[in-house]
């Protein structure tokens, strides 16, 4: 079917498929370049946010396509993307790269030549926007294309904080305040840090502006009451904020390497790096301290039973063919589904189909060019495509639910960030948190002590990423999440002993710390103001 055929031959829409995204880094700025943190950085801009907005941008061009995608941008990955410092080292990373690919193996022509296109193609697209992503982000909302949601300031999970609702809104406001600051616009909707909720979340939530969110499964279909129409159809709290549930069935085919599409043979492989196989002296020479992974991967998943050591090169051809495949089925899947819900339901069932924006091009390479396929094949597949927004601004009734605690980590609750390994950080963040709340209700006598509470609520925010406790738990790099964590309590306690004459700052150290956690520059310390106690 050739492409502009597409528009004349679009079918009657069973119901509707919302595509959402969550785009989230911690805070990795560093005044060093080189860092592991900074490759994650740019990693995920050379292989996910880069090619999803040429996606996006392509598709909007495209009259036959209706490409549509909510997608929440985290207040860190913002304050990144803003970062002068960060934007000026990227192009030098990426000349890095180019060095090191021109040493791959014999065999892996045509997997380098694809790869020296997308490091060439990066460069100059950065080049083309001046090393500023945020105007082409603002184009595609404008256009409607994209429903952009903010997240929680630091992507601190919120269950875990509730014993000091302060610290809560904090995390809410900063991020709102954040998200207009940097996209022109306050946000209407919220990616909650791993979908995690709690009971009572709503009331603060629709306090700072906020009017909707997403849910794993359970957080609907154990609400009270139970939704009518399961996870199909968002459902309202009686204080006013909106609630979405996930469909498993429209997640599993894309993020799951083991039953999905990413672990089709075909596929780049995501653990193999040539990070890995260069000589130590190579890599030193470039700035970079040890091994790791570059970014620069050449072998293809080959079988899911075989080791590293026996995965074959990539090629490019045949994975391109195997996401015009795998889209065509997940449509396909998808309006199977719609048509039976159809048949059912008193209004136009929806499928929301949440992931991490990672997946897309990072830890699956191809998965921007499988959006870029849906975009295309949706208008002839019965499968509407909407955002979040657009679904709640048709005005339909919802049902008042209040939705049940849950996340959509691993087991459903909050076991992931509250076990052995990191269940030690708790009573600091909470410690530290009332402490705030105290120290900001007594006031400040001066401009200068002002500053040095506004940075204490930034070292705060930072503490409290969960991000940090992910890693202690997953274990991995745990000795720098632990560092990450002590840093930012530690300068949260010198601050606040500054402020009471308690301790004395060494020359230089504030300087220093700003220009390092120089993010939030309208951070205001009066957001962990004290919340009065409800009536009984």
């Amino acid at each position: 079917m050739a492409t502009g055929a597409l528009a004349t031959e679009t079918t009657t829409t069973h119901g509707e498929l919302a595509l959402v995204l969550h785009a989230h880094l911690p805070y990795v700025h560093s005044s060093e370049p080189g860092s592991l943190e900074e490759d994650w950085y740019f990693q995920a801009l050379l292989e996910c946010y880069l090619p999803l907005l040429d996606v996006l941008e392509a598709a909007a061009a495209d009259p036959s396509q209706r490409p549509r995608l909510s997608m929440g941008l985290s207040p860190t990955l913002l304050s990144l993307f803003s970062s002068p410092d960060l934007s000026e080292r990227f192009g030098p990373w990426l000349a890095v790269r180019q060095e090191l690919l021109l040493q791959a193996p014999a065999g892996f022509e045509a997997a380098a030549a694809d790869l020296a296109q997308q490091l060439s193609g990066a460069a100059a697209a950065w080049q083309r926007c001046g090393g500023n992503l945020l105007p082409r982000f603002q184009r595609l909302q404008q256009a409607g294309v994209l429903d952009l949601l903010t997240c929680a300031a630091t992507h601190g999970y919120l269950p875990l904080l509730r014993d000091c609702p302060e610290a809560v809104r904090a995390q809410l406001l900063t991020a709102v305040r954040e998200h207009q600051r940097l996209l022109g616009v306050r946000p209407q909707g919220i990616w909650l840090p791993e979908c995690a909720y709690y009971e009572g979340l709503d009331r603060l939530l629709v306090s700072c502006g906020l009017r909707y969110a997403i849910l794993d499964a359970h957080g609907l279909l154990h609400g009270q009451p139970r939704p009518r129409y399961g996870v199909y159809a968002p459902i309202c709290t009686p204080a006013g904020m909106a609630f979405f549930g996930r469909d498993s069935e429209s997640t599993l085919p894309v993020w799951s390497a083991r039953d999905g599409y990413p672990g089709d043979a075909s596929y780049r492989e995501f653990h193999r790096d040539l990070g890995w196989d260069l000589p130590d002296g190579e890599l030193e020479q470039r700035g970079i301290g040890c091994r790791r992974p570059l970014g620069l991967k050449l072998h293809r998943v080959s079988s899911r039973d075989c080791g590293l050591d026996g995965k074959q090169p990539y090629e490019p051809s045949a994975a391109h063919a195997s996401v015009r495949r795998d889209a065509a089925h997940y449509l396909q899947g998808r309006s199977q589904h719609l048509q039976h819900l159809q048949g059912a339901m008193e209004r136009a069932p929806l499928l929301v189909a949440p992931f991490d924006a990672e997946l897309f091009g990072h830890w699956w390479f191809e998965g921007p060019r499988f959006l870029a396929e849906l975009f295309r094949q949706a208008p002839a597949s019965g499968v509407g495509l909407t955002t979040l927004r657009d679904t709640l601004s048709r005005g339909d009734s919802l049902q008042l639910c209040q939705p049940s605690p849950s996340s959509w980590g691993q087991g459903g609750y909050h076991n992931y960030w509250l076990n052995d390994s990191n269940a030690w950080v708790i009573p600091e963040w909470n410690r530290a948190s009332r402490a705030m709340v105290q120290r900001v209700s007594r006031g400040v006598g001066s401009e200068e002590a002002r500053e040095l509470l506004n940075q204490a609520g930034r070292e705060l925010l930072l503490a409290q990423s969960s991000d940090w406790s992910f890693i202690l738990r997953a274990g991995t790099t745990t000795e720098l999440a632990r560092e990450r964590i002590e840093r930012h309590l530690g300068r949260f306690w010198q601050l606040l002993g500054a402020i009471d004459g308690e301790v004395e700052l060494p020359e230089g150290w504030l300087e220093a710390v700003r220009a390092e956690d120089a993010l939030f520059p309208l951070i205001n310390a009066a957001d962990w103001a004290q919340i009065p106690a409800a009536a009984p």
